[in-house]
């Protein structure tokens, strides 16, 4: 499918009318979570594309979080009032085992991740009272699969599980950094260029006083 057919303009019409909708009931609080993942489902049905499903998967599982036809779908958010303009963070790519501990087996364990999906969509929220500016963005999945060549090292100084963390190249320029947390297992990613993804649409939320 051609990314006109995954992201069709009306579906983006309906998801920036459904987050709007959102900050009637909540001014100050941008969408995250299972929030935004109804409100992209909701959007998704509305458009009713012909003879395709539009489905959530059961809540917390380590898999895609939305499936419309046969296309898979992981769907984060950035919202929080660090939020930059031009530089992405993902605050948690994935939860990894706790053992084997080990750079290899969690680069592994977070490539296995990334196939089960086609698209990651991100809502990201950049703060400028009493203005909110909106991203959503597809991030290339294929993008982050370069972490396959990263050299973790260790990073900080937590006693007991050590954190890990490595920058990833392509080409030899930076695209990103990966960080796999010591303390909760939890890998994150940050300084991803914007410039890197694709801003599929942008709009404005005023905050109600």
């Amino acid at each position: 499918m051609v990314k006109k057919k995954i992201f069709p303009q009306q579906f983006l019409i309906n998801l920036e009318g459904l987050v709007r909708l959102h900050h009637q009931i909540y001014p100050e609080i941008p969408p995250q979570g299972i929030y935004f993942e109804a409100l992209v489902e909701k959007a998704f049905k509305i458009v009713r594309i012909p003879f395709t499903k539009v489905k959530i998967t059961t809540r917390n599982t380590p898999k895609h979080d939305l499936v419309v036809g046969n296309t898979k779908f992981s769907l984060k958010t950035e919202t929080g009032d660090g939020t930059k303009e031009k530089s992405i963070t993902i605050t948690k790519m994935c939860t990894t085992e706790k053992d084997p501990w080990e750079a290899q087996s969690l680069i592994n364990h977070v490539l296995q991740h990334l196939s089960r999906y086609d698209y990651i969509l991100m809502l990201r929220a950049i703060w400028e009272r009493p203005v909110i500016h909106y991203q959503l963005v597809d991030i290339p999945v294929k993008l982050l699969k370069f972490m396959k060549k990263a050299n973790l090292e260790v990073v900080g100084d937590r006693k007991g599980r050590k954190s890990l963390g490595a920058e990833v190249n392509r080409k030899d320029k930076k695209v990103f950094y990966i960080t796999f947390d010591g303390s909760d297992g939890k890998c994150s990613i940050r300084g991803l260029s914007v410039t890197d993804c694709q801003i599929l649409h942008t709009w404005d939320v005023q905050i109600a006083d």
